[in-house]
This record gives C-alpha cells, structure tokens and sequence, in this order.
C-alpha cells in the first residue's frame, strides 16, 4: 500500500514557488544598486567628486584613511535603511527577512570580487557588510512583524456592531406578547405546554 503523503505545513517555503523567490531576489537587489548609486553620485557632486563605477562596485574606495573612504561606508548604511522599506514592500514575512538580507549581501560580495579581480581585503569593507546584515535583518523584521500584527479591519466600525448586537425595544416587547416576559411574573411557555411562575431567589 502506497503510503499517503503528508500535506505541507502552513507557511511552508513550498507556498513560494522558486521562480517567485528569485524574481523578489533580483528585484530587491536591483532596487538596492539603483538607491546607493543615486545616493553615492548624489554625494560625490555635492563633495566635488568625480563619480565612476568604482565608487560603487569597488571595494579598494572603501578605505578608511581617506574621507572618501568614510563618506561611502555612511551612504551604504543609510541605503541599507532604504534597503528595509524594499523589504517590508516586496518580502513582508518576518521569517524570510534574514535569508532575504543575507543573499543580498552576498551577491554583492560576488560582483564586487567579479568587478575588482579579487575578493575583498579591507577590514572596513567586510566590517560595514556585517554591520549592514545585521542592520537590514533587524530593523526588516521588526518592520515585518509590526505590518503582521496590525489589526485586521472587515469594513464598518466596532460601535456599529456593538449596536447591532444590542437587542431592541420591538424585540423584548414580542417576547411579552407571546406570553413569557422577562421579569417576575406568571406567563405561558413558548410551547404552550403549560403555566409557569417566576419566583424570587433566596
């Protein structure tokens, strides 16, 4: 007898397909690239910089005895901050951030070591990767986790539904007509089986 196999776990990585995964992955990577070029040109015109590929796919800029050096590793933080809103745009699973930010950084370790023939040597540079993990995985899930835990709204308000479940005047008065009030005092029951009284508790 063939054995029955067992249905996937709600939440599971099989309810997202693969090529859904990496359409995310290349497109939070792309987003990533296009706001730290824009932020490093952007700060290398107003310091009187001359701009190149370099500034960005280079890890030999990123030194720190220099205050061009300096100047990046504080862009590519704060494109990290911009990193987490791509995050809790395209990801919003709290569970996810962590391989999201993680395979992020080391595709970027990947084309760097491509576009510079040679893995990074710089202290600086591997110190601002792990500060930049860390920061997109933490602030991503918190960010995540707040958008998860926000209360879920169906239309309407909780003072309409409040209302409605109040029970009206035309309601207890039927009651009354069909002969089985609410308070003390003697009546017929609703199946006219007989008589009933209603009597004070000692």
């Amino acid at each position: 007898m063939a054995r029955r196999r067992r249905p996937p776990r709600p939440g599971a990585l099989t309810e997202l397909p693969p090529l859904k995964i990496l359409s995310q992955i290349l497109l939070l990577q792309t987003l990533w690239y296009i706001a730290g070029t824009v932020l490093i040109l952007f700060t290398a015109l107003v310091a009187g910089k001359h701009f190149n590929l370099d500034l960005v796919l280079s890890w030999r800029s990123l030194r720190g005895d220099t205050t061009v050096g300096w100047m990046l590793g504080l862009v590519w933080l704060l494109n990290s901050l911009i990193g987490v809103i791509g995050i809790l745009v395209l990801i919003s699973r709290s569970k996810l951030v962590p391989d999201f930010a993680v395979t992020l950084h080391f595709i970027h370790l990947l084309i760097v070591s491509f576009y510079s023939h040679s893995i990074p040597q710089n202290a600086l540079w591997w110190l601002l990767q792990i500060s930049s993990t860390a920061m997109m995985t933490a602030l991503g899930v918190w960010a995540c986790q707040w958008r998860e835990l926000r209360p879920i709204t169906f239309g309407g308000s909780a003072a309409q539904t409040a209302t409605n479940d109040l029970p009206t005047t035309g309601e207890g008065a039927g009651d009354e007509e069909m002969g089985y009030g609410r308070g003390r005092g003697r009546g017929r029951g609703r199946d006219g089986a007989g008589e009933y009284e209603m009597v004070g508790m000692k």
